[in-house]
């Protein structure tokens, strides 16, 4: 199935909603097991260390997302002819680097 995206809403396949939600589950996962780490006092570089490993797993989900969307949203819409979708993108580009 196509991507599709319009009206800033994005049309995902099944297979593309439980990959993106696998990761959204780990990465609660994570959270969860930092948050225990805390209540449990654990040793703050051990908590800095799972912190950091959140922090990739959230960059690998972005990475994941951004690659659908530019494959998908962004090239839709240029061979459409909506070249406002590169302002969209550099202006989503600039959020993720801050």
């Amino acid at each position: 199935m196509e991507q599709c995206c319009n009206q800033k809403k994005t049309m995902r396949s099944d297979e593309q909603k439980k990959k993106l939600i696998n990761r959204l589950s780990r990465l609660e996962g994570q959270i969860r097991g930092i948050r225990g780490m805390i209540e449990n006092d654990a040793y703050c570089t051990d908590i800095l260390v799972q912190s950091a490993a959140a922090g990739a797993a959230i960059n690998a989900f972005n990475r994941e997302l951004l690659n659908s969307h530019i494959r998908g949203c962004v090239a839709n819409d240029i061979r459409k002819g909506n070249d406002e979708v590169i302002d969209d993108l550099m202006d989503t580009l600039y959020k993720l680097m801050k």
